[in-house]
């Protein structure tokens, strides 16, 4: 197995000591979830860049790589919509859940008929913007309790703002799954034209209302 590949299973590996210091209370338990987090995100970072560049491209880091983000940041939504103090509600969770399985889904298709999709870039820049926010909460939430520094309500409004982009996924992944199925896109030489295509939109379309909201 090659480093991107174990840097790619090293971030699953440290999803369940997040979430065990998110749920134990131990000092500073907060600050530690956030480093670990951080930890799991450089490596999202590194694990690409170091395939391309060492030209160690892998059809299981292909597969890997998105679906280790996904496990990673819906394990912290998850954690946020249990903490009263962060006021996310379940619905944003619910959306962003399913768009990712449907999008897992259409790269499941493909992978059986041999074809392998990996993350464009619009979908990469939704992740880290997805990962920054929940960096930013971790990081509230670590002042605030770990060391008792108040911080402003209009952080974490902003915050939420960012989340709430994951309200416009649940209608572009809606029209884009009936439009494969009507319009016979689910064959094998159209799946990555349609998951590129849904992703640029999507991401477009959650920029414009996060910075709406602000």
């Amino acid at each position: 197995m090659n480093l991107p590949n174990k840097l790619t299973l090293l971030r699953v590996v440290l999803i369940p000591f997040f979430l065990l210091f998110m749920y134990i209370n131990v000092p500073f338990h907060y600050g530690i979830a956030l480093v670990i987090f951080a930890a799991a995100s450089i490596t999202d970072a590194l694990d690409g860049k170091i395939a391309r560049s060492r030209n160690l491209v892998t059809n299981f880091g292909k597969f890997l790589d998105p679906l280790a983000d996904k496990v990673l940041v819906l394990a912290a939504l998850t954690v946020f919509v249990e903490l009263p103090c962060v006021k996310m509600g379940a619905i944003p969770l619910i959306i962003i859940s399913a768009r990712e399985f449907m999008v897992s889904g259409l790269r499941l298709l493909a992978a059986n008929s041999g074809v392998v999709v990996a993350a464009g870039i619009w979908g990469k820049l939704k992740t880290a913007f997805t990962m920054v926010a929940i960096i930013a909460i971790l990081f509230w939430l670590c002042l605030c309790f770990d060391f008792n520094i108040g911080f402003p309500d209009a952080f974490r409004s902003a915050v939420d703002n960012i989340l709430a982009r994951a309200r416009m996924d649940i209608d572009y992944t809606h029209r884009y799954f009936r439009r494969s199925i009507s319009e016979g896109l689910l064959a094998p030489h159209r799946l990555r034209q349609v998951i590129h295509e849904r992703s640029i939109k999507c991401s477009i379309v959650q920029v414009r209302y996060a910075i709406w909201q602000q």
